[in-house]
């Protein structure tokens, strides 16, 4: 069952950063400048934080099961209306459709946790967040390759399928799980706004999250475009480079046996010092114009945002079970706005500063997040 959700995650959570290294190729398709197609990425990232806020809570008074199935079914038609946009006004409206809908791998890892013993629970957290961590990471050279052999439009149209056959598979395979609760949906969705509030791990927690994911928007938005127009990569070259991310999922079940132990803080300053570490190296490689470099940098920077991520879970987690969909939405979604934020001035970053600038912002945004948990003896 872990190993089934964990793979749910990675194809649900891939629908959102397939667009990612196709941007430059989508936007003249559907008459949008370099600029304005940039906005395709942040709009998903936005949509993704809408739904996080209104569709994940129903984790708590829906049965999960239907809930699940049902939002991984709503996701075929706006990633066939993304495979069949003709204008820019089309594609965004697709983006942020598939954003929402791409939730579902949210309900998941929250029945994962419930599922799972307390004293394994940040290993099987950790586990299952593997899977969504390198459906994310494999989303860009998947797309990438799809494009360079069939056109970027057929990746959408084969994500479609997949999300058919997948909803289909979850219905005979997931258990039910029941919530206890009985309050209604305006009760839940106000009660959203008090939780920050109240739960002061989660107002920490989605802070510091929320500036590591800005630095991996950035750095993954923007190495595409660097690549392409700076080191002369085709399609499959980037296909190939985003392999390159992918190695640093394999640190998430490890960041969360750290946490089941009471090594929390430890990997949570490891995971942010490895993060600027990155953008260092990764302009080390604009300056020697070396693909290898900037590959390192990707495995940096990604082991150190998914260490931080585990830890923040677990500590999540923690709290009352009866919450956990809703703490486990507005976690998620404070840090896809700063992603979304990442995404959105990578193109201005790239146009007045170049690759060195990026790369300054980005080593700034952890050593930032460092400090404030100094502050906040996180």
């Amino acid at each position: 069952m872990v190993a089934l959700l964990a793979v749910s995650c990675a194809v649900v959570v891939a629908n959102i950063y397939y667009v990612q290294p196709l941007i430059g190729l989508i936007g003249p398709d559907v008459h949008m400048s370099p600029r304005a197609a940039s906005l395709i990425m942040s709009c998903t990232q936005l949509g993704y934080a809408a739904g996080l806020l209104l569709l994940v809570p129903l984790g708590d008074i829906v049965e999960n099961r239907r809930l699940v199935v049902c939002t991984i079914a709503a996701c075929m038609p706006p990633l066939l209306l993304a495979g069949l946009a003709r204008s820019g006004g089309e594609m965004l409206l697709a983006g942020a459709a598939v954003g929402v809908t791409s939730v579902a791998v949210q309900m998941l890892v929250p029945l994962a946790a419930h599922m799972a013993p307390e004293q394994s629970r940040g290993r099987v957290v950790g586990t299952v967040m593997s899977g969504l961590l390198m459906g994310i990471l494999l989303a860009r050279p998947v797309s990438s390759a799809i494009t360079a052999a069939f056109g970027w439009r057929v990746v959408f149209f084969l994500s479609a399928g997949l999300m058919a056959a997948l909803a289909l598979l979850l219905r005979r395979t997931l258990p039910r799980r029941a919530p206890d609760a009985r309050q209604g949906y305006g009760a839940l969705l106000a009660s959203l706004f008090a939780l920050p509030f109240k739960v002061r791990i989660l107002r920490q927690r989605g802070a510091v999250q929320s500036a590591c994911f800005a630095a991996f928007s950035l750095f993954w938005t923007g190495a595409p475009l660097f690549l392409a127009h700076d080191l002369g990569f085709t399609q499959r070259g980037i296909a190939l480079f985003g392999l390159a991310g992918a190695a640093g999922a394999l640190v998430a079940p490890i960041a969360g046996s750290l946490a089941d132990r009471g090594h929390g803080r430890a990997a949570t300053y490891g995971g942010l010092a490895s993060i600027a570490v990155a953008f260092g190296v990764a302009w080390a490689g604009g300056v020697l114009r070396s693909a290898l470099v900037l590959a390192l940098a990707a495995m940096l920077l990604d082991a150190g945002v998914q260490t931080s991520l585990i830890v923040g879970q677990r500590a999540i987690y923690a709290e009352a079970a009866e919450l956990r969909s809703r703490l486990n939405g507005l976690f998620i979604a404070m840090f896809f706005v700063g992603g979304a934020a990442g995404s959105a001035v990578t193109g201005a970053l790239l146009l007045h500063g170049g690759w060195s600038g990026l790369c300054d912002v980005g080593v700034v945004l952890p050593l930032l997040a460092l400090g404030y948990c100094r502050l906040a003896r996180l």
